[in-house]
């Protein structure tokens, strides 16, 4: 098949010339020029627009463009600057609805213009880059209305004047105030902002300072936020109603600026009314309105941080020095909780439950709980208070809430293994003694210490539980194998304990009556018997025993009493008068018990089964003792409970205090280890770091005693001091 042939096609100019009249475009812009007038005027009516395009369409295609452009650019000046004049001369509140009116006829007659003159919009504008119709109609309008001499600072003065007396609670016409600004608006942001947004700022501020100022010499702090609030809130309503939205973080910027930010320092520790006031008078309405104002200034809700932060510590700092309120640990450990609440629900109610609020109330507290070394005994003594006889009748979910608070005070402690020691005290003497509320809370509270602290925190506490069970099996094989043989005698209940899982107690010699004795003899050898390679040893400071009692006139009751309280009120059966030295040379109760369980025979009101003579409340090594005859009760059973030692005397405070650096010295040797272990060689100090971090979650250990735990293992050749640098340690495999 051929290729066809390529042919070339030639576009031929007119062989004759067209000729245009002369005058053609001079007679054609009079016709525009007329229209322009007409619309102007408002006589618009009468005007053909198609006719109106053509002529204007065909002076663009007849290259008259130029001349088109540059007469509508002096036509529309001529007619705007007439409009000035009117404008100019319109009196008071008149001023601003000319110029809305004016506007508004201006943008109707350019639109009219725009459209007739569409063509030349389309082609020659863009072609030779000259402004288009419509933005050339308000640059017009800008130059020689807007910034027209006479014009421009009155407009600018209006504006600000009719804000200014809104601000003062005048009505003023918001609808005009809208159309006049967003006028401003439309001639492009930068009119906007210079000839109104910054001199509205600038007044705002001086308006905000001199207010400012007034307000917070005569009002207090809660009526001063409350007065800014209302202020801010104005602003932003006038924003929405009659500025440009972007003006908004402007203009707030200015109210918290004047009226929060130079101010904040003075309202915070307003006397009487600032933060610690609110604070103290739960005002949660006006700390949430401190929150939500000062949270908008770049260091408010810092400043609120550390007011509050530092009133904390100062009454929790009250709090545990103050000799008064440590007299009762229950009262105090409740003191704590109610603390705490108290801030929570500020925290939560006016400060948007903000975790750097809540970081820092968590900090103060355990930074003053650890001010006072007694904090993790009288925390323990609290749980014993509420799981012996706080919690009865209480429901299961308020029991846990007091367990959850619990707990919330012990991650605050840094010496944890000291609660551990004291509460595994307290709850041996509850299982004992049988006085615990209910098992499930116990189990509950050492399920919530487990997760705090891993199982090694709680396995000789869980331990404690297994004997319990495991005591009671014993017995029912006791009494299975010798029933017979002790019905005659007293009835005898033992609990086994291992001696690892329970505190560890020296073991006190007493003289237990021979009736108890025997008793005692066959269980021993009934347990020995039935248990290879085991050794007992008896409690009797941790026992209870029940007593039948005849007193004068035959009345009968049982009495509920201690073991060492059995043994002394045995000794009456042969005798009506002993005197102190010769209890003590019969039982050999050590003294500080046994004087405890005399005065809670002797001179407890309602429970004296014994009379003491000289009468007193204390026990002295001459006083004498004699059996009650003349004791009555309305109840058969009565409890002798011991005059309990709640808190620790100095002494025992001391020998806990002992054991528990003695317990720490194998855990900190053991982290030491492990840490060498993996590093090989590390410095002192880096040992030191990594052993607190290792054992804060239990205790803070001293760096003295770290240093002296590594000396010990240096001598039991774990580790060497490197011989060149002598801070540096190597593990010995």
């Amino acid at each position: 098949m051929s290729a066809q042939k390529k042919r070339n096609f030639q576009i031929e100019a007119f062989k004759h010339r067209v000729v245009v009249d002369p005058k053609y475009a001079e007679k054609t812009w009079k016709i525009l020029e007329h229209a322009i007038h007409e619309i102007y005027n408002h006589n618009a009516s009468g005007l053909s627009f198609e006719e109106l395009y053509r002529n204007a369409y065909n002076m663009v295609l007849h290259k008259f463009g130029e001349k088109l452009y540059s007469g509508l650019v002096s036509t529309m000046t001529s007619h705007l600057k007439e409009i000035a004049k009117f404008i100019e001369a319109s009196q008071g509140g008149l001023f601003l609805e000319e110029l809305n009116r004016k506007w508004a006829e201006h943008n109707k007659a350019l639109q009219m213009i725009r459209d007739i003159l569409m063509y030349m919009d389309r082609t020659f504008i863009p072609s030779t880059h000259k402004t288009p119709v419509h933005e050339l109609g308000l640059n017009l309008w800008r130059d020689h209305i807007i910034h027209c001499s006479k014009i421009h600072k009155r407009l600018q003065d209006t504006l600000l004047e009719l804000i200014q007396l809104e601000r003062t609670g005048e009505v003023i016409n918001r609808g005009l105030m809208r159309n006049v600004i967003k006028m401003l608006m439309d001639l492009g942001s930068s009119v906007y902002q210079e000839d109104f947004e910054k001199p509205f700022l600038d007044v705002s501020a001086d308006f905000y300072r001199l207010e400012s100022q007034q307000f917070i010499e005569c009002c207090d702090c809660g009526d001063y936020l409350k007065k800014a609030e209302k202020r801010l809130n104005e602003e932003i309503e006038r924003v929405s109603h009659y500025l440009d939205t972007r003006s908004e973080p402007k203009l707030t910027n200015v109210v918290e600026k004047e009226m929060i930010e130079s101010h904040m320092h003075r309202l915070v520790h307003m006397d009487n009314s600032g933060l610690v006031n609110m604070i103290v008078n739960d005002k949660y309405e006006d700390l949430g309105r401190m929150y939500n104002l000062f949270r908008r200034v770049s260091t408010g809700l810092a400043l609120i941080r550390d007011v509050m932060t530092s009133h904390i510590r100062e009454i929790g700092k009250q709090l545990v020095t103050d000799p008064e309120k440590l007299k009762d640990p229950v009262d105090f450990v409740q003191r704590l909780l109610d603390e705490k609440d108290k801030h929570d629900k500020i925290i939560s109610s006016a400060f948007n439950n903000d975790k750097t609020f809540q970081n820092a109330l968590n900090s103060s507290f355990e930074y003053f709980i650890n001010l006072n070394p007694r904090s993790p005994e009288y925390i323990s003594l609290f749980v014993d208070d509420k799981l012996r006889k706080g919690l009865k009748g209480v429901s299961e979910e308020d029991v846990e809430l007091v367990l959850d608070k619990v707990m919330m005070l012990f991650r605050y402690l840094q010496e944890k293994d000291v609660f551990e020691k004291y509460y595994k005290q307290h709850l041996a003497k509850r299982l004992l003694s049988g006085k615990t509320v209910s098992d499930d809370a116990e189990r509950s509270l050492i399920v919530k210490l487990k997760t705090e602290c891993g199982y090694q925190f709680t396995s000789k506490l869980e331990g404690m539980f297994t004997d319990m069970k495991t005591s009671q099996d014993t017995m029912q094989g006791f009494h299975a194998a010798v029933g017979a043989e002790i019905a005659e005698g007293p009835s005898l209940t033992v609990q086994v304990l291992t001696t690892g899982s329970w505190p560890t107690q020296s073991v006190t010699t007493c003289n237990l009556p021979s009736e108890i004795l025997g008793v005692c003899e066959k269980f021993k050898t009934y347990y020995l018997g039935t248990h290879t390679g085991r050794r007992l040893s008896w409690q009797t400071n941790m026992g209870t025993a029940d007593v039948k009692a005849t007193f004068g006139k035959g009345q009968k009751h049982e009495l509920n009493v201690s073991t060492y309280q059995m043994c002394i009120l045995m000794l009456f059966n042969n005798a009506d008068r002993l005197s102190y030295r010769e209890i003590e040379q019969a039982t050999e109760i050590p003294a500080s018990d046994l004087k405890r369980c005399l005065q809670s025979l002797a001179c407890v009101k309602g429970r004296n089964v014994l009379r003491k003579e000289p009468m007193s409340k204390d026990i002295a090594e001459d006083d004498a003792f004699y059996f009650n005859d003349k004791f009555s009760s309305k109840f058969y059973k009565v409890k002798i409970g011991t005059v309990v030692a709640q808190k620790e005397s100095e002494p025992e405070k001391q020998e806990t205090r002992q054991r528990v650096e003695e317990d720490r010295k194998p855990q900190i040797e053991a982290a030491i280890v492990r840490i060498m272990k993996s590093r090989r060689v590390l410095d002192h100090n880096n040992i030191v770091t990594e052993v607190t971090k290792q054992l804060q979650s239990r205790f803070l250990p001293n760096p003295v005693v770290i240093k002296k735990r590594i000396e010990s293992l240096i001598e039991r050749e774990f580790l060497e001091r490197d011989k060149i640098d002598r801070k540096l340690y190597r593990y010995l495999a």
